[in-house]
């Protein structure tokens, strides 16, 4: 296994865990982005609009999985997430993660 591997197995697998234990899976793509298509069931709060919506995810009390087009916007707001005290991860590109499921 090479670093790289073992860089981006160890992200796969903490989504993977976040998954099995029922996290719930925030799209933060804009309005056009998820009416062209997103996982089902998917919380929808776009990048823009997630310090102004924080307290909807706050309330949900479960770990977060944050996806996007390709995991850019998704880590922004994992780590804002992070820093609002809720336990978030990037899962990335939204396709890559519906395929997970």
């Amino acid at each position: 296994m090479g670093f790289l591997d073992f860089i981006f197995g160890a992200k796969k697998r903490q989504v993977q865990m976040y998954l099995d234990n029922g996290a719930t899976i925030l799209d933060v793509r804009t309005e056009r982005e998820w009416n062209s298509g997103h996982i089902e069931n998917a919380v929808h709060i776009p990048l823009n609009d997630l310090k102004n919506r924080v307290e909807e995810v706050k309330v949900l009390k479960r770990p977060i999985v944050v996806c996007c087009e390709s995991g850019v916007r998704s880590a922004k707001a994992a780590k804002y997430l992070n820093l609002e005290n809720i336990d978030a991860t990037n899962g990335g590109g939204w396709v890559r993660l519906q395929n997970r499921l």
